[in-house]
């Protein structure tokens, strides 16, 4: 996922350096931040991102429950289904941003081998090797383009300059805005588009250079030619990186995806996880009547 350019330094306005004689990023950002560097390779289990019997509940509301779910590593894994099934509890439980709403998660949620509600794990430190990105484009207002990109990065500790231009430049790269954005990253970065503010969003994911992304409908609020950019940019990133994407969109979820799982309500209204598979047999030859019913439109 790596590209670095000759380019005028955004943080410290001097030209780059050669980068051949650069360490590895994982040994880098350790020094410079407290991420570790020995991060286990979530491929090496299978699953990038696992989910056993997980229940989410708001006080006496069940949003959903029972899920069971693998995420196989540098795939990507659309979660569909109508409103208020669950789908973006799911994807938030991972990075445990329920930490902060109230939300009560049971079962078990693990990021490779990693217990992600064990005692030990700091949250913080977990989000550093999970990005996310929301419905709404949400760059910080009164930050600069490249501001933007690297916010995360020192969050984490990281005060390096050399370091910060290189993940930065990497990062616009990866998130196909370089070459929109090359000789402004000084602006604010509200003057971009809607579409290229959530590539930004994007490129702020991926600076961390996260195993995982989560992505909650990124395109809702997009217009078609960016919506179609966006999904061009997932199926590039896939290759390196695990994705989770939110969708209402039957049809993006059958250009991007590698797998799919399917989410419903159930009679009492709370959300089900009521099938999952590679994403061509669920739409084609879907296991369970209730998939085949709300895929072709019949219900939902």
């Amino acid at each position: 996922m790596k590209r670095h350019d000759e380019v005028t330094d955004p943080v410290s306005n001097h030209q780059t350096d050669s980068h051949a004689d650069v360490e590895s990023r994982s040994g880098r950002l350790a020094k410079e931040s407290k991420a570790p560097a020995d991060r286990p390779d979530p491929g090496a289990h299978g699953a990038a991102v696992t989910l056993e019997d997980v229940s989410i509940s708001f006080g006496d509301h069940i949003a959903v429950r029972n899920v069971t779910l693998q995420m196989p590593a540098r795939q990507v894994t659309a979660l569909v289904g109508p409103s208020g099934c669950g789908k973006t509890s799911v994807l938030r439980a991972v990075n445990r941003l329920h930490d902060h709403t109230g939300g009560a998660v049971r079962g078990t949620v693990r990021l490779g081998s990693l217990d992600v509600y064990g005692p030990d794990v700091q949250p913080e430190v977990l989000r550093s090797r999970i990005g996310m990105v929301f419905q709404r484009p949400n760059p910080f207002p009164t930050m600069s383009i490249f501001d933007n990109v690297i916010s995360g990065l020192r969050f984490n500790g990281v005060h390096n300059k050399r370091l910060l231009r290189e993940m930065g430049i990497a990062a616009l790269h990866n998130a196909a805005l370089w070459d929109i954005v090359k000789d402004r990253l000084s602006q604010p970065a509200v003057r971009l588009s809607g579409g290229q503010q959530q590539r930004l969003c994007i490129a702020r994911a991926l600076a961390i250079e996260p195993e995982v992304l989560l992505m909650d409908e990124p395109c809702s609020a997009l217009d078609p030619v960016a919506t179609a950019k966006i999904e061009d940019l997932i199926r590039h990133l896939s290759g390196e990186v695990t994705i989770a994407l939110v969708t209402h969109n039957m049809f993006q979820a059958a250009r991007v995806s590698d797998n799919v799982a399917v989410f419903l309500l159930g009679d009492d209204r709370v959300g089900e996880l009521v099938e999952v598979g590679p994403t061509d047999r669920v739409f084609d030859t879907p296991n369970d009547a209730r998939t085949k019913a709300y895929v072709t439109g019949h219900v939902g």
